[in-house]
């Protein structure tokens, strides 16, 4: 019996006809067991898109940074000073550091700046402050009605300000320096 199956294979192998025939069976069997396990719905052809691309989002949902809403407006504690105004002490103060001692110029700083920024201000040399005088008054722009910040032109450069009032009382929380 194994004589018969091999004469039978080596005939139809060593024929052109033997061999289409063969992998013509193996496609059509490739073909019907992919329909078998298909859920019936044709695909699309390959290499063809869609005319227009496919929209994944929500057009309707409004993820931009810029609002229309109006920019909130800075609260000021009834009797304390308005943030340009400390924005102004507050740089003044910071370029006044000729002849001074760090410690007389950090305490022209300190009423109006938050204890944490004066812990950090507490040993730096005022010898080494960019600017030696204001040039301009305080921009601002307001994040929030307890936050804003604030530049200010100096003869070298801006002085950035970060301004907090959790209570109402403005403070200088924050420094950067940009020079010209």
């Amino acid at each position: 019996m194994s004589g018969l199956i091999t004469r039978t294979l080596n005939g139809i192998f060593r024929s052109r006809w033997g061999v289409a025939i063969v992998l013509g069976a193996i496609v059509l069997a490739v073909v019907g067991i992919g329909r078998l396990f298909s859920d019936g719905q044709a695909a699309a052809p390959l290499g063809k898109s869609s005319p227009a691309p496919a929209i994944s989002i929500d057009p309707s949902d409004n993820d931009s940074v810029a609002s229309s809403d109006p920019p909130p407006t800075p609260k000021t504690k009834p009797g304390r000073a308005q943030p340009e105004a400390v924005a102004y002490a507050f740089a003044s103060a910071w370029v006044d550091h000729s002849d001074i001692t760090a410690k007389k110029w950090l305490s022209r700083l300190q009423p109006n700046a938050t204890q944490n920024l004066t812990e950090q201000l507490r040993g730096v040399d005022p010898a080494a402050v960019p600017a030696d005088r204001v040039v301009g008054k305080p921009t601002l722009a307001a994040v929030s009605d307890s936050l804003v910040n604030a530049t200010v032109t100096m003869d070298n450069g801006k002085l950035g300000l970060r301004l907090v009032a959790p209570d109402g009382a403005w403070l200088v929380d924050g420094i950067d320096w940009e020079p010209a």
